[in-house]
């Protein structure tokens, strides 16, 4: 039997591109920042106040906004006051002036990886708009960029291949923002951004100061980081990467990317060819943004893949990957199908994926509700089915499993 990776019953809050952050009892509502940072939670129930955000000097402020515009999902209802911040500056003196007055705000970052629910948010979120890339290269040492919380992840890996930064490409068309990207470890395709980022710069709300934490001390293990363990202290501003230069990728390690790239595991290959080829990969999953094509219209992945105690606790067939701390880590997608889910099942306008076992999706007219209904039946079949409790990934805003 597998050890839940959470209580169930609990409401779980992660980072837009990736695993658990933190979790709080389910009757709470949750305010969760989507660049990982949870805000606060507040029975539910009660009024949450609007931010008073004037001062910040921010991009301005708008009421009554429907945030399914706002995620990749396109569900959620209205926000009381949606606020935007350009600059470091504006999203640092938002976030001081709600702690202030003891407001909890959401901070909303590319929308890839939240639910909210039908009610909305009654708040105020904070949009992380701020843009900024900064660059010291050198033959030796390589490129060591400064990318602001900001700047759209998939933006930033593109530009780092047409630079010849090399090590981010196996990671190309994640969605969301690059503040996202440390705080749940992101990864793909063999690699994490643990092995390239050498310092995070953030907004520390117990100490009220700025900060830079270096890699070493980050934390990062698989879909994990300091920053996801205290998910109320800190802020993300800004992350630096350490890139070598060229114009070969980081060696293949994943063997279904190797194999389209007809390498053998651990050669090099053209970086703007790993691109195309992880891009297919993905698109082929519908995990590549798509206005057109509703098996985009997702969270990304659902649920985590499970990380079970011993070997003994895999299903007879399942992948299993050993982990560094012994642990074993297995497919959530292979679980679910063979749990008798199958592509396209829906529930009222909430459907899985025909593409991918992993992906819930938004067929049209989806409500919070029916999105969330289908995510119980596919993780309740899948305890029947095996003794494995799987655990989302998006951020659940005023809604719960």
């Amino acid at each position: 039997m597998s050890t839940p990776q959470q209580p169930t019953g609990e409401t779980v809050a992660s980072a837009p591109n990736g695993d658990v952050i933190a979790s709080v009892p389910t009757g709470e509502t949750l305010a969760a920042a989507s660049n990982g940072d949870v805000i606060a939670s507040v029975p539910t129930g009660e009024t949450l106040a609007s931010a008073d955000t004037s001062a910040s000097g921010a991009a301005g402020a708008a009421e009554d906004i429907r945030l399914a515009s706002y995620t990749t999902l396109r569900i959620g209802g209205p926000a009381d006051q949606l606020v935007e911040v350009t600059t470091e500056q504006e999203l640092i003196a938002a976030v001081r002036e709600a702690d202030a007055a003891v407001q909890p705000v959401l901070l909303l970052s590319g929308g890839s990886n939240v639910v909210i629910g039908d009610e909305g948010f009654r708040g105020t979120v904070i949009k992380i708009a701020t843009r900024g890339i900064r660059i010291d290269a050198d033959a030796c040492s390589g490129a060591m960029v400064h990318v602001q919380a900001g700047e759209d992840w998939d933006g930033f890996v593109q530009r780092a291949i047409a630079e010849e930064w090399s090590g981010l490409e196996s990671m190309s068309g994640i969605p969301g923002l690059t503040g996202s990207t440390p705080v749940q470890n992101v990864g793909a395709y063999g690699y994490e951004v643990a092995e390239t980022i050498a310092s995070v710069r953030v907004w520390d709300r117990v100490d009220h100061a700025v900060r830079t934490i270096f890699a070493a001390d980050c934390g990062f293990t698989y879909r994990n980081s300091r920053f996801k363990a205290d998910p109320t202290r800190y802020v993300v501003l800004e992350v630096a990467f350490q890139l070598p230069l060229g114009n070969l990728s980081a060696p293949i390690g994943y063997a279904e990317l190797a194999r389209v790239l007809d390498v053998e595991p651990g050669k090099r290959a053209p970086m703007t060819e790993v691109r195309e080829a992880v891009l297919a990969l993905r698109s082929g999953k519908g995990m590549v943004l798509d206005e057109s094509d509703h098996d985009t219209w997702s969270a990304g992945s659902f649920f985590t893949n499970p990380l079970l105690d011993t070997t003994a606790e895999v299903p007879a067939g399942a992948p299993q990957w050993p982990q560094p701390d012994g642990r074993v880590k297995t497919s959530a997608a292979w679980l679910i199908e063979h749990a008798g889910v199958a592509k396209g099942f829906a529930i009222g306008d909430a459907a899985v994926s025909t593409k991918h076992t992993l992906a819930l999706t938004n067929r049209g007219n989806a409500t919070a509700k029916e999105l969330l209904a289908l995510a119980t039946h596919v993780r309740t079949q899948v305890q029947q089915a095996f003794g494995i409790t799987l655990v989302n990934e998006p951020v659940l805003v005023n809604c719960s499993l």
